[in-house]
């Protein structure tokens, strides 16, 4: 009795440590949460963009040059966005605010509305609003500007992320190697098949995400400017944006766009708008998104629609982008986990036993270039 009573207090003594530990770093992580979020959005752009390195490295370029290469690129696109999106909306208000005193005299030369302006003095606001108007495009200008170019709120955030995503491009080889020698031998090539198949399904899924978005704006650039309706490339950007949210970003872009049309020459153009929108989401859905929701993560729909509004719910938009590949990495982890718990046992030497019926050994996984496969042991 005495020796059950020393066993059981030293074990709720150790349960007690350790829960003052988890608690001690969970109070830590909250302190440095936006540290953290940091690290995690460059783990993110690391392995979403290791792919494209891979493919410039074999240019026979040295890997920091091809990291570097992918960021150039990057911030090109990034730039040539902004260039594109901000002057034709600086144009487009500028011609409006020299509209606006034709809109006045077409409101008092209309009887009805006469007399509503003389009641509540609408031409009169609209002329202050149109004079102010001018003044305050290089505010709007400069908030677009900041949207488009500046990719996090601060510069040194911007730094910060991509510093930390050049080094985990560059050294992600050995991180993954001290990572896998810290785990038992026979575990080894397990955990390395399973980080093989998160890196080609996120890879995968941020290749068919943007191919995706870049045909849904380029589609809409194309519509609209047959149709003459205003605003074609900022609305053609704004739609390429939305359909990154898997599922519901089309439909959000589709409506966005289609009040702009509502307000043009011709009243059919937002039928015209509205029957495209239905027959290119019945396209992407049923030929373009299963390239890249089956094939590069193979989820469920019902898995995807959770993913979607669990991560909207906890991160917003940012959430909404990266939930898909998150859920991805849990499913792979839970079915190598399903599998290696149903398919064998581990004998007395630690070795798992094949279940009944398979002896083939298990498979040696190299990861891509520039992960742990190239790194040294």
């Amino acid at each position: 009795m005495a020796g059950q009573a020393q066993i059981s207090t030293r074990t709720i003594v150790r349960v007690f440590f350790t829960l003052v530990v988890l608690v001690v770093l969970l109070y830590v992580l909250y302190l440095v949460r936006s540290v953290v979020g940091l690290v995690c959005i460059a783990i993110f752009l690391s392995v979403a963009l290791g792919p494209a390195v891979d493919r410039i490295k074999r240019l026979k370029l040295p890997r920091a040059a091809s990291i570097l290469g992918v960021f150039l690129g990057m911030f090109l696109a990034i730039f040539l966005i902004g260039m594109i999106v901000v002057p034709p909306i600086v144009n487009e208000v500028e011609a409006f605010a020299g509209d606006v005193p034709s809109y006045i005299d077409d409101i008092r030369s209309n009887k009805t509305l006469r007399e509503y302006d003389d009641k509540y003095k609408i031409t009169k606001k609209l002329e202050e609003q149109a004079k102010n108007l001018p003044s305050k495009l290089g505010q709007a200008a400069g908030a677009l500007q900041a949207v488009t170019v500046g990719v996090f709120s601060t510069v040194i955030q911007l730094v910060t992320v991509l510093t930390i995503t050049f080094f985990l491009l560059l050294d992600g080889g050995r991180i993954v190697n001290f990572i896998l020698a810290q785990v038992r031998p026979e575990h080894q090539d397990r955990l390395r098949q399973v980080a093989f198949d998160i890196y080609s399904a996120t890879g995968g899924y941020v290749a068919g995400a943007l191919a995706l978005a870049t045909a849904a704006g380029i589609g809409t650039y194309i519509i609209l400017s047959i149709l003459g309706v205003p605003f074609a490339v900022p609305l053609a950007v704004l739609m390429a944006f939305f359909d990154l949210i898997p599922l519901v970003g089309s439909t959000i872009g589709g409506v966005l766009v289609g009040v702009v049309t509502v307000f043009g020459d011709f009243p059919g153009d937002t039928i015209i708008w509205v029957i495209y929108v239905v027959a290119y989401q019945q396209v992407e859905n049923s030929v373009f998104q299963p390239f890249v929701y089956r094939r590069a993560v193979n989820l469920h729909p019902l898995a995807v629609i959770t993913a979607i509004l669990v991560g909207a719910k906890l991160l917003g938009v940012l959430g909404a982008l990266v939930a898909i590949p998150i859920a991805a990495a849990i499913q792979i982890a839970l079915k190598d986990l399903w599998h290696n718990r149903s398919s064998g046992v581990v004998g007395a030497s630690g070795q798992p036993i094949p279940a009944s019926g398979s002896d083939e050994p298990p498979r040696k996984v190299e990861l891509p270039p520039g992960t742990a496969a190239d790194a040294p042991g």
